[in-house]
């Protein structure tokens, strides 16, 4: 999954960028509103976790103009604000969860864990298309109950086509999950939908491309 994270202390901001990325996600973090505003308004991101004191901003300002746009990214707040008011307050501009500071780092990958399964409709972790399945937090691909020994951005290039499967993943897209924020080569993202296609080759599945627009992991035709 690619996150978010909008945390104006380093430490922290380092400490969660640390333990989310070992569950195999793309992490982009700011320390600031105006970055993370100009992130939010051009790239597209699957879980926002939201500090309300920044040194540029209002954490809150940033949610409203997320909802206010149509925008309905599952956001987490994060902050050591504690009264009753601040909670009901964001929550009633469309925060999808609250925690306090301080937080066990369990308790926090738990409650990331709830609000994209809940985002994505999913009973459970794992993304399934076919023989294909993944399981994102564990860092698991099997391919007809097979398991894929893949690499950490063969990974994160999957669970983008696995979120669109039978869909066109936009390129744009895939190359923010694949790739951290503003570092990808011009033919990168291809060296890498390259070597998965390998991977499927003799199952059901394949992956098509469509140029100008992205790919699209599908039934091979028979």
């Amino acid at each position: 999954m690619r996150l978010i994270i909008v945390e104006d202390d380093p430490m922290i901001a380092r400490s969660l960028d640390n333990a989310l990325a070992r569950l195999s996600n793309t992490v982009d973090a700011f320390t600031r509103a105006s970055e993370a505003r100009t992130a939010l308004q051009n790239d597209a991101f699957d879980l926002v976790l939201l500090d309300l004191g920044l040194p540029d901003g209002d954490g809150l300002e940033l949610l409203r103009e997320l909802r206010e746009r149509g925008d309905r990214t599952p956001v987490l707040i994060l902050t050591a604000r504690d009264g009753i008011d601040d909670r009901v307050h964001g929550l009633d501009l469309g925060a999808d969860d609250y925690l306090a500071k301080p937080f066990s780092v369990a308790e926090l990958e738990a409650r990331v864990r709830a609000l994209l399964r809940r985002s994505q409709q999913r009973s459970d972790n794992r993304l399934k298309y076919g023989p294909l399945c993944l399981d994102p937090t564990a860092g698991v691909a099997t391919l007809d109950g097979t398991v894929l020994e893949l690499p950490r951005r063969e990974l994160r290039l999957l669970e983008g086509l696995l979120l669109h499967a039978g869909n066109i993943a936009p390129r744009e897209m895939l190359e923010g999950r694949v790739f951290s924020f503003g570092d990808v080569g011009s033919n990168a993202l291809e060296v890498y939908v390259s070597r998965l296609r390998k991977r499927l080759q003799g199952s059901c599945l394949r992956i098509r491309t469509f140029r100008g627009l992205g790919y699209r992991l599908e039934e091979a035709p028979r």
